[in-house]
């Protein structure tokens, strides 16, 4: 896809406090800069479509590898590591993204990447965002829905004989998706092991650790910052998601009154992957919503634990 502006350029390796990250960016001098940030257990994969869509209108768009995610470096020593993997390291990594870019950008996160988001547009200012989309996620959520995701994340700790069986599980957990991954797909998602095996391209400290315990603990500081965001905000929920509901939501727009909502009626809580058209759409019509980015407007600073 040579001079294709859709197509991303060479991956290339952000470094952040203690590692690097895995990045990559479409239409580098686009305008504006979109930054994904992707969910727990996710890679910048997941955000291939609507990245792609969405340079091709012009915009610049960077996805990225959380740490412990994909081909982004993982912590020395896992879980067993003094450092760990926390809340405020993930958050800390997107902010020196956003940093980064030529302007300020607009911070497209689904799951934990729009917890991270909302933490640092309301606690910082000037907030590091020029606008948040957040995408299936509230600064509350459906405990129920995030155990189920966490149950799958944990079902296959010796990995997968094949590429077919692993479609065979993804597609069971999924049943709304009509086609099964192909390898082609899949070969991101898994590595092999020196005992043949196919495994997640995750870091198994992510699950060993205290980071899903500490992510409940955020919430009072998630909705705290929440009612602190001063940009325009877009929160495209799925009808079908277990993780938000009608009663997370509503807590929200109360929280951040000036923020949009729109349902996708066929999407569960993997947004982009089960209505990417949909999803792409309304990423588009919020963007061309946005008044003209002030004249050297630039964001600075470092997340401060709390």
């Amino acid at each position: 896809m040579e001079n294709d502006i859709r197509a991303p350029d060479a991956i290339s390796r952000f470094p952040v406090a203690d590692l690097s990250l895995a990045m990559e960016t479409r239409r580098p001098d686009g305008n504006p800069a979109l930054l994904f940030a992707h969910g727990f257990g996710q890679t910048r994969g997941a955000w291939g479509g609507a990245a792609a869509a969405l340079a091709q209108a012009g915009c610049r768009c960077v996805t990225f590898d959380a740490r412990g995610h994909g081909e982004s470096d993982r912590v020395a020593g896992g879980a067993d590591a003094k450092s760990g993997y926390h809340m405020d390291q993930f958050a800390d990594d997107l902010l020196r993204l956003a940093v980064a870019q030529p302007q300020p950008p607009i911070l497209v996160g689904a799951s934990m990447g729009g917890l991270l988001g909302i933490v640092l547009a309301g606690e910082m200012r000037p907030s590091p965002f020029r606008a948040l989309v957040l995408v299936d996620i509230t600064p509350r959520w459906e405990t129920a829905g995030v155990e189920r995701i966490l149950a799958f994340m944990q079902a296959h700790p010796d990995g997968f004989a094949n590429y077919a069986d692993a479609a065979e599980q993804i597609a069971a957990y999924l049943p709304q998706r009509r086609e099964r991954k192909s390898e082609q797909q899949l070969r991101p998602l898994l590595r092999e092991s020196a005992d043949g095996r196919l495994r997640w391209h995750w870091d198994p400290a992510l699950l060993a650790g205290d980071l899903v315990q500490e992510s409940e603990r955020y919430q009072p500081r998630l909705q705290a910052a929440a009612t602190k965001i001063d940009v325009p905000v877009l929160l495209l929920s799925g009808a079908r998601s277990d993780v938000v509901s009608r009663a997370t939501v509503d807590e929200f727009l109360q929280l951040v009154p000036h923020a949009r909502h729109v349902e996708l009626p066929h999407a569960t809580h993997m947004v982009a992957g089960d209505a990417n058209d949909a999803f792409t759409r309304e990423v588009v019509r919020f963007v061309q919503s946005l008044d003209p980015l002030p004249a050297g407007r630039r964001v600075a600073g470092a997340v401060q634990s709390q």
